[in-house]
């Protein structure tokens, strides 16, 4: 099944590797990455799309585990 993953990052040296290490680490393969950040170099938005036959609650809460991340909401993919 496919999840999409909207994140709040802190922006920090590794926190992309971090977020995408989690994610294959738990079963998710990640599909599509899109994210930008502010002009004023505030946190970033990320949206990223993984595919995996675990529960995605379980990849939520290991992502929200990590220090610079903010915060994790999941919807499904069509």
């Amino acid at each position: 099944m496919r999840y999409r993953l909207d994140l709040v990052l802190r922006p920090a040296e590794g926190v992309l590797l971090r977020v995408l290490g989690t994610a294959e680490r738990r079963g998710f393969t990640p599909l599509a990455i899109s994210g930008e950040q502010p002009p004023d170099g505030g946190d970033w938005t990320l949206q990223m799309t993984v595919r995996g036959q675990r529960p995605p609650e379980s990849l939520q809460r290991q992502i929200e585990q990590l220090h610079d991340c903010l915060s994790v909401e999941i919807a499904p993919c069509p």
